[in-house]
């Protein structure tokens, strides 16, 4: 039996959730499963994934192969880091040291993004400002002709 980690879709129309689960390859996407091993919130902001980790790591040990997607979810929380380092042999102490240096990576790619964000909410903020003046200008102008009389 080829086990597969990959997502199981719930939710109602137009919002989904999505369980990820352990499940024979042959049984259909929504159907049956043989163990829940986390879940994934798509539509908050910033996505929302959970894992109870040692099933996680469980099911790769014995050959469960993830979807692309599921994958992906794994490399984001930093599991399948973790797995490729037991993969390797690695101690404990080296996995927690990897770790550690990936969350710090992790961490300072998000300050940026969040950097990379204000700067563009202040650029938008000051062409609305440009925008609007010259708008100001022509009512003032506008006003003070009316006022003379021309």
């Amino acid at each position: 039996m080829a086990v597969k980690l990959r997502l199981m879709r719930m939710g109602r129309k137009k919002r989904p959730f999505y369980r990820i689960v352990a499940a024979d390859s042959r049984a259909p996407r929504d159907g049956r499963f043989i163990e829940n091993v986390g879940t994934y919130d798509p539509i908050a902001q910033p996505h929302v994934v959970e894992c109870k980790e040692d099933r996680v790591l469980h099911w790769l040990s014995v050959g469960a192969q993830p979807t692309d997607t599921v994958k992906s979810l794994l490399r984001g929380k930093g599991l399948w880091l973790k797995w490729t380092l037991i993969k390797q042999g690695a101690d404990e102490a080296k996995i927690a040291a990897e770790l550690d240096a990936w969350q710090k990576v992790q961490q300072a790619k998000a300050e940026r993004r969040e950097a990379q964000k204000q700067q563009q909410l202040r650029e938008k903020a000051a062409a609305q400002s440009e925008a609007e003046e010259p708008v100001m200008e022509e009512a003032a102008d506008a006003g003070a002709s009316e006022e003379t009389g021309e």
